[in-house]
């Protein structure tokens, strides 16, 4: 890639340093989008061998690009996030890749359109990964971090994505156990009053 071009993708991508997510770190501070992207990224990484029969390097390079329209857009959580912010987001990104020059303009088309499309198991991978990282972020975060709502939504997230696979099914039921121990915890805690009642 020509010099001038790769240092503004470099300067694309950090924005992702600066641009923080809704879960928060086990040390009480904001998570980045970066630091959601290396994680997941890493995650990919130590799974190679449970999934022979897929391009886990294809599942690598998901990973690695799946939240650059962030850049443009910042973190909304899939809660709060709406049609017209998925829209809006797909635009910017599409007209940035538009800019890129060959092989990375049609490598990235093609990856952002199997990652949409969510029908090649490495597409069903990535995707029930990044949802799996997101739990495992707010197991790790303080509850204190927590909206209401996601006392349920941590219990149930990427339960439908990672249904294809019964070593991804068995993460997900780990991290729920690890969910309920930590809401168990916080609830003793807190003298086992409801969120609701802890709030009056």
């Amino acid at each position: 890639m020509e010099i001038d071009k790769l240092m503004e993708t470099m300067a694309l991508a950090q924005r992702l340093k600066d641009n923080p997510r809704h879960s928060w770190t086990a040390g009480g501070r904001r998570e980045s989008v970066a630091e959601h992207c290396w994680r997941l990224v890493l995650l990919a990484f130590f799974l190679r061998d449970e999934f022979p029969e897929a391009d886990m390097e294809r599942v690598l390079h998901m990973c690695l690009i799946h939240d650059l329209g962030e850049a443009f857009t910042g973190d909304i959580p899939a809660f709060h996030k709406t049609a017209a912010d998925e829209a809006a987001e797909s635009r910017a990104l599409a007209e940035w890749v538009g800019g890129l020059p060959e092989p990375y303009r049609g490598e990235l088309s093609a990856l952002y359109r199997e990652m949409d499309a969510l029908e090649t198991p490495e597409a069903r991978i990535y995707k029930s990964l990044d949802k799996l990282e997101a739990v495992l972020q707010h197991n790790e975060a303080p509850l204190d971090t927590w909206l209401p709502l996601e006392r349920e939504l941590n219990l149930t997230y990427g339960e439908d994505n990672v249904a294809f696979s019964p070593y991804l099914t068995a993460l997900r039921a780990r991290l729920r156990r690890d969910t309920e121990a930590k809401l168990a915890a916080g609830d003793a805690a807190a003298g086992g009053l409801s969120p609701e009642r802890r709030s009056n």
